[in-house]
């Protein structure tokens, strides 16, 4: 049984590179400008690409802070903080004190902005359509539970590992 478990552990070994490099692709053709400026153009919408992720971020995990979307984007707090103020200029987000601690300020998506970002929803859902075309119902079924658990279980930050991917 040693021997085998040895197999499967190269096995792994190989399967996580693997992952990590369709992972480093994946986010590679995520951060792209043009994947925003094409999704922006799909959506039918005006707003600056820089802000895009942002208001994107705040509407699926608002309210939060500055810090803690910077952190989730990769930018500098104060980069996202004159982000964040513009989206609040555009009425696109409101920022209040945060019912846990009142010295953060937390953004919020405002109607307009909600609206702003149904429409990137469905320009989202035509341009996945597209990519999924060829793919098996159950392929796709697949992938969304087990990217979910991995999500899920990479968020736990479990005991030993480093927690992250690069």
């Amino acid at each position: 049984m040693t021997s085998t478990k040895k197999v499967h552990n190269t096995h792994i070994g190989d399967q996580l590179r693997q992952l990590h490099g369709a992972l480093l692709d994946i986010v590679s053709v995520m951060n792209r400008p043009q994947r925003d400026e094409g999704m922006v153009r799909e959506a039918g919408i005006s707003l600056d690409r820089a802000l895009f992720p942002l208001l994107v971020g705040i509407e699926r995990f608002g309210p939060i802070g500055v810090v803690e979307m910077a952190d989730r984007v990769g930018r500098d707090y104060t980069t996202v903080s004159r982000q964040v103020a513009k989206l609040e200029s555009l009425g696109l987000v409101e920022r209040h004190g945060s019912a846990a601690d009142r010295r953060v300020r937390e953004a919020t998506i405002t109607p307009k902005g909600k609206a702003m970002t149904d429409l990137v929803d469905g320009a989202r859902e035509r341009m996945g359509r597209a990519i999924f075309a060829s793919w098996d119902q159950r392929d796709i079924d697949d992938l969304v539970r087990l990217m979910r658990k991995f999500a899920d279980d990479i968020k736990a930050d479990v005991p030993g590992s480093s927690g992250g991917t690069q």
